[in-house]
């Protein structure tokens, strides 16, 4: 038997975060940085730390079209991906406080950044594409590509929706709730 955030109940333990998939969504979308882990075509494992932008229930990042992200991931489709969140605001600074995060698997598609131009989601990843300005200029874009990331399954979470005094309890800190 499950409860309503898809939890089964008899592993639910008081004080423990009752999380819905919608907070994490919006942590999600506060958030621009992750790591995202895959495989090469041999099957090795690799991770790499990469900006994003949530819009749609999907993250988008822009990367190199030829880079050895863009060939692994376009290879196998398939990702992890994991979200630290800061916590602890000026309390971070003289305790040694973990992040929170969010975890997952995840399906990805790496489109031509061109084919993104012409694309209804233009207009919603024109913010990341401003926020990459500095580091990814006008002439660039050609050049790059856009992977598209749809979580899949559940979010596994560590310290979401919880204090900062919950989070010594691990059992208490961890969360997991169907993407939908």
């Amino acid at each position: 038997m499950s409860d309503p955030a898809g939890q089964p109940a008899a592993s639910r333990r008081p004080g423990a975060a009752q999380l819905t998939s919608d907070q994490v969504w919006r942590e999600l979308a506060k958030a621009f940085f992750a790591v995202v882990g895959h495989t090469t075509p041999a099957g090795e494992p690799r991770s790499s730390g990469v900006m994003y932008l949530a819009t749609g229930r999907r993250l988008y990042v822009v990367v190199d079209k030829d880079s050895w992200k863009a060939r692994h991931i376009a290879a196998s489709g398939r990702v992890s991906v994991t979200v630290p969140v800061r916590r602890g605001g000026v309390l971070a600074l003289w305790l040694p406080i973990p992040p929170a995060t969010i975890s997952f698997a995840a399906s990805a598609v790496v489109h031509p950044a061109q084919a993104m131009e012409t694309s209804p989601l233009r207009e919603r990843l024109a913010p990341l594409l401003h926020k990459l300005a500095p580091v990814l200029p006008v002439e660039r874009r050609a050049s790059s590509a856009i992977i598209e990331i749809c979580p899949e399954g559940h979010f596994v979470t560590y310290g979401i929706g919880v204090s900062l005094m919950t989070m010594r309890d691990t059992a208490l800190a961890r969360g997991r709730v169907p993407v939908s």
